[in-house]
């Protein structure tokens, strides 16, 4: 029988994605659990939802590691009068621990923008904004080949498995080579990306006018929160299964994007 805890694998969790790189206004690492509790296996998605907390049940694992976390701030009541308050009451009922890695896991050049440059084969990469050395957010690089700016959004769709993206006014042949990235709401390394001279800028949660602040000097792309960090689940779950091989690590086959498309 395995001596390994929650505790050993929240200690790894720590070391892998590096909690303290996580932004002030973030609530990343062990969320809830009891560290000492035998480890039975992980259960990976991007948010934590009730079904994804089912799952984990059914699968018999006994700990959650989500991107985004499910206590971002305060939180004043804990009943089964909210969503949240019967989470936490399942969770505890059930001996489940969660752990998020959230902004510290944007933040580093392998993380999630990183992993979203690599599937879309981009080359030459560098951190877009700079916190310290080789910390921070977004990726700039480069296609191996100029694409048009069309064939390289659908691209994205299909690697995204988005049905539809926002895009700037564009020229549909206008020559693409130079990208910068930003999975998730990055709207704020809009001048970061401009900047870099890229030719397109893709992430998510971009506001109406946002679409104008380019100016034509580089095309803007939305392609959805969810789909941008989706590959996030990958790292975790690879992470974990190198380390602990004797224990289930599995992405959730129940939680998709909280966004419905129609």
């Amino acid at each position: 029988m395995s001596n390994t805890t929650v505790n050993d694998v929240v200690r790894f969790l720590d070391s892998t994605f590096h909690p303290e790189y996580q932004e002030n206004y973030d609530n990343a690492g062990f969320l809830l659990g009891e560290g000492s509790t035998p480890y039975r296996g992980t259960l990976v998605a991007l948010d934590l939802t009730p079904e994804v907390i089912d799952e984990c049940i059914a699968r018999g694992l006994n700990l959650i590691v989500t991107h985004h976390p499910f206590i971002f701030s305060g939180v004043k009541r804990l009943t089964d009068r909210t969503e949240t308050g019967r989470m936490v009451i399942s969770l505890v009922r059930n001996a489940i621990a969660v752990y998020a890695a959230h902004t510290n896991l944007d933040n580093l050049p392998w993380g999630v923008s990183g992993i979203l440059a690599e599937k879309l084969g981009l080359q030459r990469c560098t951190i877009l904004r700079e916190n310290e050395a080789n910390i921070g957010s977004g990726i700039v690089g480069e296609l191996p080949e100029p694409m048009t700016a069309d064939a390289f959004l659908l691209k994205v769709k299909e690697l995204t498995h988005q049905p539809t993206l926002r895009t700037s006014l564009h020229d549909p042949d206008r020559c693409i080579r130079r990208v910068a990235l930003c999975g998730g709401a990055g709207a704020e390394f809009l001048p970061d990306a401009i900047a870099a001279k890229a030719d397109l800028y893709l992430t998510a949660d971009l506001k109406y006018h946002d679409f104008q602040r380019p100016e034509g000097r580089l095309i803007l792309a939305d392609a959805g929160h969810y789909e941008t960090e989706q590959f996030a689940k990958e790292i975790i779950s690879r992470a974990i299964s190198e380390k602990f091989s004797n224990f289930a690590a599995c992405i959730s086959e129940r939680q998709h994007s909280i966004v419905q498309y129609i």
